[in-house]
């Protein structure tokens, strides 16, 4: 795994858009996995921003998102496809039938699941995967104990993980109890990984994840299998290993 250390969580965001514009630019037909959450929006910031000044266009771009709440519609405040819709698709030149996210409102879970399987191998698999770092080692949704063959699957979410996640609802009991997420293997099929840390609160993360042998109980472990992954850090994502 390739290591770039930032000063602050601005300059970790500009160096993802970079690496993330460098490919939009390069191939033909991008296929880019996408994240939600804090971390990243630093990145879609600055995405957005470069988009404006004319420096990048998105119009041959397809996406793939890493992880949908079971329950919520496209409407609701909370939903990934909201929070994506407001964050980047609505602010770019994106082809918006070229961007793709799990039904959590589909009658059938399970048939969604190999739907979205389909869909990613169908688009020629994933080119970059953005992902960000869960304090107890999720990527995605995929919990602690989560096998490593996994494919797009229903979770259920770890209380840790609906505590963490409890900010952007109105109380913990708010948070939905289930997701649907790429799963480990689906992540690791991945032409490149960008992981990006940030924030005192994923230090102990961080460190575990750069010392720690292969281990389904932590899951984001798995990707020191993964022969392309870049993880961009901030400093005080570095705190713990000075």
């Amino acid at each position: 795994m390739r290591l770039i250390e930032k000063e602050t969580y601005q300059e970790a965001s500009i160096a993802a858009s970079q690496l993330l514009i460098n490919l939009v630019t390069q191939e033909q037909d991008p296929v880019i996995g996408l994240a939600t959450g804090s971390t990243p929006e630093g990145l879609y910031k600055q995405l957005v921003a470069n988009y404006q000044a004319g420096n990048v266009s998105f119009t041959s771009v397809k996406t793939f998102n890493l992880d949908e709440y079971v329950g919520l519609g496209p409407e609701h405040p909370n939903s990934y496809y909201y929070y994506m819709a407001q964050k980047l698709f609505n602010q770019i030149n994106i082809n918006q039938t070229q961007t793709h996210l799990p039904n959590g409102q589909a009658v059938d879970l399970a048939s969604e699941c190999k739907v979205y399987e389909h869909l990613i191998a169908n688009a020629g698999g994933i080119d970059l995967q953005i992902l960000g770092l869960g304090g107890n080692g999720h990527i995605g949704f995929n919990e602690p104990g989560t096998s490593f063959q996994s494919n797009t699957h229903v979770v259920q979410l770890d209380a840790s993980t609906r505590a963490a996640n409890a900010r952007f609802f109105e109380s913990e009991a708010a948070v939905p109890a289930q997701a649907i997420t790429m799963g480990i293997n689906t992540i690791m099929k991945s032409k490149e990984i960008l992981l990006i840390v940030t924030g005192n609160g994923k230090a102990k993360a961080l460190k575990q994840l750069l010392n720690q042998e292969k281990n389904e109980q932590f899951p984001a472990s798995v990707l020191h299998e993964h022969g392309n992954v870049t993880i961009i850090a901030d400093q005080a994502a570095l705190s713990e290993m000075k």
